[in-house]
């Protein structure tokens, strides 16, 4: 089964609560505490881009980068429609650990639990590494991630999304062996009148903070800060969501 595959036609309509303004505002505040000013920022693992226009339309000259050919087909039709005086993002179809770009970058955004996705911590950290090369110096990395506190307690939950158009139910199933979360989802989509249906298994591994910032340091990066979830403010115990900030000398 494929992540984000099938998925893909029926994400934003199963997202509607992910506050795609409220994200971009709080990554500018970052921005505005980097020792760079960030006029181009890479927006990793983008998905529908969601993220990526909402940062366009702000100002910023934008890439958009993910692993699933479908997700990146939504987000090219939403960038289109961004209308005159917007330049449009640069999608690129890469994984995270394979990330070639054309010039540098000021900022790299990394959001919504995607690290997790990268279950492999090889992977992960050539991930780093490689975003570490591209950011020009004194560029900023921002990224969350859902803590192991998080998926631990994902074990034998189900969860429902519904909407008009489209109707999801996953299960969580915590592996202490793996350290990862497995979600097995049932999706069903409506389609010129009749529904269609698709499975998918989606897998995040459980890094641990301390394992990050070693993984950071490794790659890299200085002044490497851990943030409760959209806060300036250091992650509070037992928090289900931290966001990390490094920089590049």
């Amino acid at each position: 089964m494929n992540s984000y595959g099938f998925l893909a036609e029926s994400y934003d309509q199963l997202t509607t609560d992910v506050d795609y303004p409220g994200l971009a505002d709080y990554l500018q505040r970052h921005f505005a505490r980097a020792k760079l000013p960030v006029h181009t920022v890479l927006d990793l693992a983008c998905g529908t881009g969601s993220l990526t226009c909402e940062l366009a339309r702000r100002g910023y000259e934008t890439i958009g980068a993910d692993l699933s050919e479908e997700m990146l087909a939504v987000a090219q039709e939403k960038a289109a429609g961004l209308g005159g005086g917007v330049i449009p993002p640069l999608f690129l179809h890469q994984s995270m650990d394979r990330l070639d770009l054309y010039g540098t970058i000021d900022a790299c955004v990394c959001c919504l639990d995607s690290v997790n996705y990268v279950t492999r911590p090889e992977r992960l950290r050539r991930a780093f590494q490689r975003v570490h090369l591209f950011l020009m110096p004194g560029g900023i990395f921002v990224f969350d991630i859902d803590t192991p506190e998080k998926l631990r307690a994902m074990d034998g939950q189900i969860f429902l999304d519904e909407t008009e158009g489209a109707f999801c139910v996953w299960r969580g199933e915590w592996s202490q062996r793996r350290r990862m979360c497995t979600f097995a989802m049932d999706i069903f989509r409506r389609d010129e009148g009749h529904w269609l249906r698709g499975q998918e298994l989606h897998e995040e591994y459980a890094y641990t903070p301390e394992e990050l910032e070693e993984y950071l340091r490794q790659a890299g990066f200085r002044e490497i800060r851990q943030y409760g979830d959209r806060t300036l403010r250091r992650p509070k115990a037992g928090a289900q969501r931290i966001f990390f900030a490094a920089r590049k000398d």
